[in-house]
């Protein structure tokens, strides 16, 4: 700095000379060049101190800690999610897809000829059976029954005659008097006349059917559907379009199919008469809508989709079920008993076979398996596990074996192994109970 002081600086009114700018600018370069030096050595000085009082380790050594693969694996724990196992039954459900069919269908037509004067139902009604639905002009028919009912009178008027001489022929002909074929001819008489009045009868007989036909009623009890004829048409006994038609939906049935492979489960108990819940999920397959009995199968298998068709029935008396409404049908067939259970997520899968990480004091284990039954998010245990042992269901992929763990247990509701509606109506234990229970304290 000395040095840089004794710079002979140019005179006043004198132009300064070529070597000054060179030296002015080497200057603020020595400044910069010796700040940059000093934050250096202060940043780095920071930095080790650091690192040396918080002992972190490198970058390399955390990636394989974290990971659970690498020489530091055994300083940290993966968190991971845990349920605990549970001995209980397991039950058996043969799922396939079904359509809503109507009980019964109706197509209500007209059995005489006529105008529509009234009708006394509205679209969308409930009715019972006999309830009066649609009146048909009945005039023509009260005079065809007028008309019957004088002619009816008119022969047996006649018959009185008839049979009047029938019985003079007689006595006159018992006298001598007459011969015998007079007497059987008025005998004829009498037997015509009262054919004459059987035909009158029927005749009144029919137009009195007629006027019945003519008031229209409900054949079953059901829903009404859209009218389908209004006031003022004249309908005919040979329409094909209907007035209405009506679907009984109580009960309900339904049509699901199932794989072929699936008919020695069911055909047994079929035959022994057993009632084989079924029950009826909406489109998701995730809420239960109605519950119902096996009623019977098809007498064939469908060789197109290698399928048969099942029939259920369903008492519908909250009217959840609608025709032509598309359902899964899970059906009971069998129950697994002293299993034990745990979720779906659980098990892993590789070359030793089916196995779960079982926790235990802060480590897991691999524990190797063996798979009884699956029912929706749950699996049935045979071997491998026993009551109480905690699982794990969320973290495998950062686990190998003897890999320590910080264990949080699946909350009661809402895990991933949860115990379907269906599966708790066959007596399964929920796993999210499972979840619950104290064992997975002993995880952590």
């Amino acid at each position: 700095m000395g040095h840089l002081n004794s710079i002979d600086l140019p005179e006043p009114g004198t132009k300064s000379s070529s070597a000054g700018q060179p030296a002015k600018s080497r200057w603020w370069v020595w400044v910069v060049i010796l700040v940059l030096i000093a934050g250096g050595i202060w940043y780095y000085r920071g930095t080790h101190s650091t690192s040396e009082a918080g002992g972190t380790p490198s970058a390399g050594g955390a990636g394989k800690g974290k990971g659970g693969f690498g020489p530091g694996m055994g300083n940290f724990a993966v968190p991971v999610v845990v349920a605990a196992a549970q001995k209980g039954d397991l039950p058996v459900y043969l799922t396939g897809i079904g359509s809503v069919t109507a009980y019964n269908t109706v197509t209500v037509r007209s059995r005489v000829d006529g105008a529509i004067v009234k009708v006394n139902f509205t679209e969308g009604q409930f009715v019972n059976q006999g309830d009066a639905l649609v009146e048909i002009d009945p005039r023509p028919y009260q005079v065809m029954l007028e008309q019957a009912e004088g002619q009816l009178a008119k022969d047996q008027a006649q018959l009185h005659d008839v049979q009047v001489d029938f019985e003079r022929y007689t006595l006159l002909f018992n006298e001598g008097v007459i011969p015998k074929q007079q007497v059987d001819t008025q005998q004829a008489q009498v037997g015509q006349y009262l054919g004459a009045i059987k035909a009158d009868q029927a005749t009144i007989d029919n137009a009195k059917l007629q006027i019945v036909y003519s008031h229209i009623t409900a054949p079953i009890g059901g829903r009404v559907g859209l009218r389908l004829v209004d006031i003022g048409n004249v309908v005919h006994a040979a329409d094909t379009t209907g007035l209405l038609v009506i679907t009984q939906l109580q009960p309900i049935s339904v049509i699901f199919t199932l794989p072929q492979d699936q008919l020695p489960q069911v055909l047994p108990k079929l035959r022994a008469n057993a009632l084989l819940p079924v029950e009826a999920y909406d489109r998701d397959d995730t809420s239960k809508i109605a519950e119902g009995k096996l009623a019977t199968i098809d007498n064939q298998i469908d060789p197109t989709t290698g399928t048969y068709k099942l029939k259920a029935v369903f008492s519908n008396a909250d009217n959840k079920l609608f025709p032509n409404q598309f359902v899964n049908c899970h059906m009971l067939v069998d129950t697994k008993h002293n299993l034990m259970i745990v979720p779906a997520a659980a098990i892993q899968r590789g070359p030793q076979g089916t196995y779960v990480y079982v926790a235990s004091a802060g480590k897991v284990k691999i524990q190797t398996v063996t798979i009884a039954q699956t029912t929706g998010n749950n699996v049935g245990v045979a071997a491998g596990l026993k009551d109480g042992d905690v699982v794990v269901i969320d973290g495998q992929d950062k686990l190998q074996d003897g890999s320590s763990v910080l264990t949080t247990m699946a909350p009661a509701s809402g895990t991933k192994g949860s115990t379907s509606q269906t599966a708790n109506q066959g007596g399964a234990e929920p796993t999210g109970k499972a979840a619950a229970t104290p064992t997975g304290e002993k995880a952590r």
